[in-house]
């Protein structure tokens, strides 16, 4: 993409690798050893997945990665809304760029198309630097690319907003099949072992009831997540956990861990809806 608003990685060489064949080979592997998706699984129209270092979540990721792949033909557009870490922000916010860069290549923002969508959401800016370091989206991207090839991205962050307001964000931007919406949220974050496995399975059964708002201290990626279970509701979506597990299960020691779950949503054929 030749343009000078292309956000460059931040996070290459440290929560994945940075040398393109080597992240190829590590994305791919990690795909192949998630587990076969049923012969008759629908393609989701939304997931919720980790974005620790894949050393610790890039496993649990795969699950939902390896689901999302069945729709390589038919997703042309991915909405990733992740949370903030680094700069706070009110609201949710666009990028302002054209592209996203990975050691893979840059995969184009639909900004204009964006924009135009959410002009009259009151909750929407345009905040770059939010997205100049945050991690939670750019740890996705490689998985896009190597799952779903070049599709377009629409880059969000959610800082301080609601659920409702979230949703209403994806309700502009919600689409039909052409479309995915990623969710970037850890779970739990520096519980001893057996504490975390008990509070996430808390969480983990809270999002399969679609029963919201979590707070942050079950999620660091509640804002968004609390956003798609209300959006799950208004267009009747079933979430189905792909499977979880913690920093302690993977890479970490288990005194202070960090929890990881994948969650696939489908449409429920004549579900009843919200509103």
């Amino acid at each position: 993409m030749c343009s000078s608003r292309v956000r460059e990685a931040a996070v290459d060489g440290s929560f994945y690798p940075g040398e393109p064949e080597l992240l190829r080979v590590t994305v791919d592997r990690l795909l192949a050893g998630a587990p076969s998706p049923p012969k008759d699984a629908s393609v989701p129209r939304a997931v919720i997945v980790p974005h620790a270092g894949y050393v610790y979540s890039g496993s649990t990721a795969a699950m939902a990665y390896a689901r999302v792949a069945r729709g390589r033909d038919s997703i042309r557009r991915v909405v990733v809304i992740g949370p903030t870490h680094r700069v706070p922000v009110r609201g949710v916010a666009l990028s302002g760029v054209d592209g996203f860069r990975t050691p893979l290549g840059v995969l184009p923002v639909a900004e204009a198309w964006a924009q135009e969508r959410l002009a009259g959401v009151s909750a929407v800016c345009v905040f770059a630097e939010t997205h100049r370091w945050e991690h939670s989206v750019e740890v996705q991207l490689p998985f896009l690319q190597r799952a779903l090839g070049d599709v377009e991205i629409v880059p969000l962050l959610a800082g301080d907003a609601t659920g409702d307001e979230v949703a209403d964000v994806l309700d502009e931007l919600w689409g039909g099949p052409e479309t995915l919406v990623v969710i970037s949220s850890d779970l739990s974050h520096y519980l001893p072992y057996e504490e975390a496995r008990r509070v996430d399975a808390g969480t983990i059964a809270q999002i399969s009831a679609l029963d919201g708002p979590l707070d942050h201290t079950q999620a660091c990626g509640a804002t968004p997540v609390n956003g798609l279970l209300v959006a799950a509701r208004r267009h009747g979506l079933r979430p189905a956990l792909l499977g979880a597990c913690s920093s302690g299960d993977t890479a970490g020691d288990r005194s202070r861990v960090v929890g990881y779950a994948a969650f696939a949503f489908d449409e429920v054929p004549d579900a009843r809806r919200e509103g």
